[in-house]
């Protein structure tokens, strides 16, 4: 049933998407009970092997574990209907508000998945960020992002005690950032 507003210079709310955080591995479940309530929703996978001990198989797992998106105008009514969603832990918010992705992003992810091309999850790195290298002859040596340049990240190493750094040149697949 599509709503039709009485006055014809009356917009309808845009629609937005939204990061809605759940519970460890229940992505596909939230999925499933949003979708019965007719929430607009995208659960990006992407296909691993499963290591069991008699054999190996391949599986499908969230994109960004988690994590599943929903497209809604997240008026009050919505918000807390989502909330209350079994296996949901909250919406992606800042200062107590829903913060809405960029439709550009969500249509990159859903882009790559149609043209069924090959996705591995990588960190996300940010410039000025501590990172450790964890492949190579520099494996175990932990820097600072300095910056990215096409497939390589420049990574700065310090010896604080004589306040001196060093500049490296890396391959994007050989760091990993640090969490404290």
């Amino acid at each position: 049933m599509k709503i039709i507003p009485s006055d014809p210079n009356t917009q309808l709310p845009e629609l937005e998407w939204y990061a809605v955080h759940t519970r460890s591995r229940h992505e596909q479940t939230v999925y499933d009970r949003l979708m019965c309530k007719s929430i607009h929703t995208f659960l990006p996978k992407i296909e691993t092997w499963s290591k069991r001990k008699d054999r190996e198989k391949r599986i499908q797992v969230p994109m960004f574990r988690g994590y599943v998106f929903i497209q809604a105008n997240l008026e009050n009514r919505l918000w807390l209907s989502v909330l209350q969603t079994p296996g949901v832990a909250r919406i992606i918010s800042s200062n107590g508000k829903p913060v809405p992705i960029p439709e550009k992003q969500i249509d990159s992810v859903q882009k790559v998945l149609e043209k069924d091309t090959v996705v591995t999850p990588y960190p996300y790195l940010n410039v000025g960020q501590r990172v450790r290298i964890v492949a190579g002859a520099l494996r175990g040596v932990e820097g600072i992002l300095l910056r990215f340049k096409s497939n390589k990240q420049r990574l700065i190493l310090s010896v604080d005690i004589l306040q001196q750094s060093i500049s490296v040149e890396m391959d994007t697949i050989e760091v990993e950032p640090i969490n404290f």
